[in-house]
């Protein structure tokens, strides 16, 4: 496993960094100006400033259940999570289960909507478990697949006109998940019975919103209604597993930006570089709300699964990377079960597969930029993003975030070399605190800074 170095900071003329060695669908474009109100008035006031937990509940301990996690919630309250998204916990199907009908199945392969899993416990231990979680200060969000369900689902038989059918008459395979059935939102009663049973999840265990599965495939306009029935019980935070604008007008505050995690996993094989990085967060800019959150992280649990860890996609960037999925522009990153050890290793879907827990060596860096994030407003989802250009652009990553009057910098090296280079902007004038290395320094425009390879500097204005 890769530690963290401190090194020494050189205060001459340069500033020696901390060895850190360890798609969008344009026809369903929506303004900005069109949706800027609609997104800003649906944040959370606590969402802004915070951070996503993914919880995968099965694998996340030996007995895998709701009241086993309960232990783990004064660890993670102090590497400073705050939003607890949980896989989904509904009993899964039988029919078509992956990967035998004697495995777990798959998550997604929903049985019952107004139930949870045996696997994990019970209904009251859920209600247990949220209701600690919120005496601590967390918000709880819990997985809703709202495209189709397991075939053996009661609705496939109470309700056969909830199902999209072929020319057959057959219930209809999405995406060729053969464990699923693709529900029909063209039926009424479907779009009214799935509401209720979202609203059934706040009205009974007072959890703070949903993570809504391959949100894209499930029409815009039941989800408008959706969310703005969910709003007048509980001002909830949404976040879709999606990468189109139109998903915040219709109401998300978060989605996934696929399009610039694709290029973000080919720098440091070398197959796309960090000027097309800016181009495609650029056109993002360009396509979603200005104040649209946006879903970065290193891994999740179908990166992991199914393209490799962390550390197989992004190497001894990971951690760089990490930093740069918690400060880049409109983020409220993610971070998933395991990261904090780090789990080097893929974890299977649909058996048992434990993490295995051991030292938590990643949690102290979790738990700076989590502090980070919460303390200064410049790391705010609203917060400006202000690239900044040094002369060394193809192997450097800088930037600078702002907010009323806070700041921080970020610069991160991508090469395997020394870079030495400047930045002409003022917005980095001051004294300022360097997060990792601990001393404050006077940075001002124009100064010849230095970069170890494969390092990064953050610099935290608020502290000086």
């Amino acid at each position: 496993m890769l530690k963290q170095l401190l090194c020494p900071f050189l205060i001459i003329i340069s500033f020696i960094s901390c060895n850190s060695s360890d798609q969008s669908d344009q026809s369903k474009k929506v303004t900005a100006a069109a949706t800027d109100t609609l997104v800003v008035s649906q944040h959370p006031d606590w969402s802004y400033q915070s951070n996503i937990y993914e919880v995968n509940l099965r694998q996340y301990s030996r007995e895998g259940t709701f009241t086993a996690f309960e232990e783990s919630l004064p660890r993670l309250k102090d590497m400073g999570v705050e939003i607890l998204w949980f896989m989904p916990i509904t009993p899964i199907g039988l029919e078509g289960r992956k990967a035998t009908q004697n495995d777990l199945g798959s998550y997604y392969a929903v049985k019952n909507y107004y139930a949870v899993s045996s696997e994990f416990g019970t209904m009251d231990d859920w209600k247990s478990l949220v209701k600690r979680a919120h005496d601590m200060g967390f918000k709880v969000i819990m997985d809703w697949v709202a495209n189709h369900s397991a075939p053996d689902n009661f609705w496939m038989k109470t309700h056969p006109n909830f199902y999209k059918r072929d020319s057959a008459g057959k219930a209809i395979i999405p995406n060729g998940w053969d464990d699923t059935r693709k529900l029909n939102y063209e039926n009424r009663e479907l779009r009214d019975t799935m509401i209720n049973a979202m609203k059934y999840w706040i009205a009974g265990s007072d959890i703070d919103g949903f993570r809504c599965d391959d949100a894209s495939d499930v029409p815009d306009d039941f989800w408008k209604e959706a969310i703005g029935a969910l709003r007048k019980m509980k001002t909830v935070f949404m976040l879709a597993e999606g990468d189109k604008p139109s998903l915040h007008a219709a109401g998300f505050d978060e989605t996934y930006p696929w399009s610039v995690m694709n290029i973000a996993y080919g720098i440091h094989s070398h197959k796309t570089t960090l000027k097309q990085l800016d181009s495609v967060i650029n056109h993002n800019d360009s396509l979603f709300p200005k104040n649209a959150f946006r879903l970065y992280f290193t891994t999740n649990h179908d990166e992991n699964s199914w393209n490799g860890t962390e550390f197989s996609r992004f190497g001894d960037d990971y951690k760089a990377f990490a930093l740069w999925a918690f400060t880049i522009g409109n983020s409220v990153p993610l971070i998933y079960s395991g990261q904090e050890i780090p789990n080097t290793r893929r974890l299977k879907f649909f058996v048992k597969d434990p993490i295995q827990w051991s030292k938590y060596e990643m949690a102290p860096f979790y738990k700076t930029l989590n502090q980070l994030r919460r303390s200064n407003p410049a790391l705010s989802a609203d917060a400006s993003f202000i690239k900044l250009t040094t002369g060394k652009d193809e192997f450097v990553y800088a930037f600078a975030r702002e907010k009323n009057g806070h700041k921080v910098l970020v610069l991160i090296n991508f090469s395997k070399q020394l870079q030495q280079f400047t930045i002409a902007n003022n917005i980095i004038n001051g004294q300022a605190k360097n997060v990792f290395g601990g001393n404050i320094q006077k940075l001002s425009a124009g100064s010849i800074i230095s970069m170890l390879p494969k390092t990064f500097l953050v610099y935290n204005y608020d502290e000086n």
